[in-house]
């Protein structure tokens, strides 16, 4: 059954698509992990902490694809990035795999200019948490109408959390 979240991250997918397909500049704002990430949020409950933690891990892992492609592209600089990553996801304990995936799309799309994909990385994750906390304050303000309706045990679960 769809719920408020899931409406507004597909809204949210298919508007950060069409700007990208719009505007020329802006085409590697739409990039294919936003919808994993999408995912990730919206499967458990998560603090502002966890979300802004993994937030930063990609962002941080899109810099570091960034530079490494910038350095030297290629095969040695791919596994390089991937070693890198892998062992910041582990370290610091961001728990999300599309951080990784992040990490490769300076590999397979060219920017036009250096920084192009990690700011997109943040715009689009930032307009994605954007999303999900104006949904929450949509659903705490008029949770008790019925087509927003939560069953008391998923209330509960949120509130666990």
């Amino acid at each position: 059954m769809l719920n408020l979240k899931m409406i507004a991250i597909c809204l949210y997918i298919v508007v950060i698509y069409w700007i990208s397909t719009h505007i020329p500049s802006l085409h590697s704002l739409f990039f294919p992990t936003i919808g994993a990430f999408s995912l990730l949020f919206i499967s458990k409950p998560f603090s502002k902490v966890e979300l802004g933690k993994i937030a930063f891990g990609a962002i941080v892992s899109s810099v570091i694809g960034t530079i490494i492609v910038y350095l030297h592209p290629g095969v040695i600089s791919l596994f390089i990035n991937t070693i890198i990553v892998i062992t910041l996801i582990t370290k610091l304990k961001w728990n999300a795999p599309p951080i990784l995936a992040v990490s490769f799309v300076p590999f397979f799309v060219q920017p036009t200019f250096i920084w192009a994909i990690p700011l997109s990385v943040c715009g689009a994750l930032l307009g994605l948490l954007l999303t999900l906390y104006a949904v929450h304050l949509i659903e705490s303000k008029w949770g008790a109408l019925p087509f927003f309706a939560k069953s008391a045990d998923r209330m509960e679960s949120e509130k666990a959390a």
